[in-house]
């Protein structure tokens, strides 16, 4: 556990806390409950998964928490703190741990490609981006004395990972829970460097966004949506399960991409699956590399599961708004952490990092908490990778996985 928590202290230091860092009119100074000590108290709550803010108080008072020395104080007091405590600090926290957590890995090794038919796309890549919105209302929910109301408070938040770490990049929230993906379309924008590829589903189908992306020098993968008219402009490659052609989409005044895209169409158990991407040049990302790449969308989708049932998303600590963007804060700085010992132990291992277990990663802190009890010699990455089988944090290839990838070949050979 102390190995764990020199962790969270690498990336969450006192540098980050510092008043001249915090706006006066916030007004923190003189509290019991300042910036540094709300959090350690929500991170923990995160990390060592304590149930209430009643017990995570109980356990403050009587050890005192990551940095936090003893400290007894009100649930009230936690809970009025939640309310008022803007949500700007956690943001601005998030965004330095990502940004430790890069600086820290940089120069060491990666983990291996997560496939040999993409283990050089990375090069081509400035940034190779995942992006994709979950809802918190269904959550909100789960609050008995919310349940009556009408107006849920739960809001939308939308995650960038990194497609082959998976390591947090930003997150973006909106308090409308039913806000269109688009919404963030610009911040994403922003966001990617140029010559980055940023993975979406049709959440974010929009002509004018795609053209963004080749006006702005970046590049998309996507899917392309039914019913969106196209001509065809040049045949790249096909064959009797695939299809790469240079098109033209949409029909009619103003109602046309200005720049010419590349649809790439693969059949599937006799379904026509169809991607759609700036990248022009085949030489640059093959029609087989466009496939395999989508695929990876769906590893966002762990990292929310994970988040949520995992790490305890899925239950709210309070019922205001400003607490829940507190707790989402918390729970992805925490994740963050997590997914950089699983590159660690990839690495260590010498496996992809999508066939490291985040969750048996995450139960075995507790094998390792006892071990280094008994010998605090322990080193976390070395115990893990050496009890690596023992703890499953590998993941097995299932038989469905090797028909799947027997059925890619099939696809793949030529004609």
């Amino acid at each position: 556990m102390a190995e764990i928590e020199k962790k969270l202290r690498s990336v969450l230091t006192p540098a980050l806390f510092a008043p001249g860092r915090m706006p006066g009119h916030w007004k923190l100074r003189n509290r019991l409950l300042t910036l540094p000590a709300m959090t350690a108290i929500v991170v923990s709550l995160v990390w060592r998964q304590i149930p209430s803010l009643r017990e995570v108080l109980r356990v403050l008072a009587a050890e005192g928490l990551l940095w936090q020395p003893v400290l007894t104080v009100s649930c009230q007091a936690l809970s009025k703190r939640l309310a008022r405590l803007p949500v700007a600090l956690f943001a601005s926290l998030f965004d330095q741990v990502v940004a430790a957590i890069q600086n820290s890995s940089s120069g060491q090794p990666a983990p291996p490609a997560p496939s040999p038919v993409l283990a050089s796309v990375r090069e081509r890549f400035s940034a190779l981006w995942i992006a994709d919105g979950s809802t918190l209302e269904a959550l909100k929910k789960k609050l008995g004395e919310l349940k009556q109301q009408k107006v849920v408070l739960g809001g939308k938040i939308m995650m960038v990972v990194d497609a082959w770490t998976h390591q947090p990049i930003k997150t973006f929230y909106t308090a409308q829970s039913q806000a269109n993906d688009k919404t963030f379309g610009d911040s994403l924008l922003q966001l990617l460097p140029a010559r980055g590829l940023l993975i979406v589903d049709l959440g974010f189908f929009s002509f004018p966004f795609l053209d963004a992306f080749t006006a702005g020098g970046k590049f998309f993968l996507t899917r392309l949506r039914e019913k969106t008219s196209y001509q065809v402009v040049a045949r790249l490659s096909d064959g009797p399960r695939y299809r790469d052609q240079l098109i033209r989409v949409g029909a009619g005044w103003g109602h046309v991409c200005t720049h010419p895209l590349r649809l790439v169409s693969i059949l599937w158990n006799q379904t026509w699956y169809q991607y759609l991407t700036n990248v022009l040049d085949p030489e640059t990302l093959s029609a087989r590399q466009v496939g395999e790449l989508y695929r990876r969308r769906w590893r966002i989708e762990e990292a929310f599961l994970l988040t949520k049932r995992l790490l305890g998303l899925s239950y709210l600590w309070v019922g205001g708004g400003n607490g829940v963007q507190i707790q989402i804060y918390a729970t992805w700085i925490f994740y963050a952490v997590l997914i950089d010992v699983c590159r660690q132990v990839a690495v260590a291992l010498g496996q992809p990092q999508d066939r490291i277990s985040v969750e048996m990663v995450y139960r075995s802190f507790y094998h390792f908490s006892r071990a280094s009890e008994k010998d605090p010699s322990t080193r976390l990455i070395p115990f893990l990778t050496a009890h690596a089988k023992p703890f499953s944090l590998v993941k097995a290839i299932t038989k469905r996985q090797r028909l799947i990838q027997q059925q890619l070949e099939v696809i793949w050979m030529p004609p």
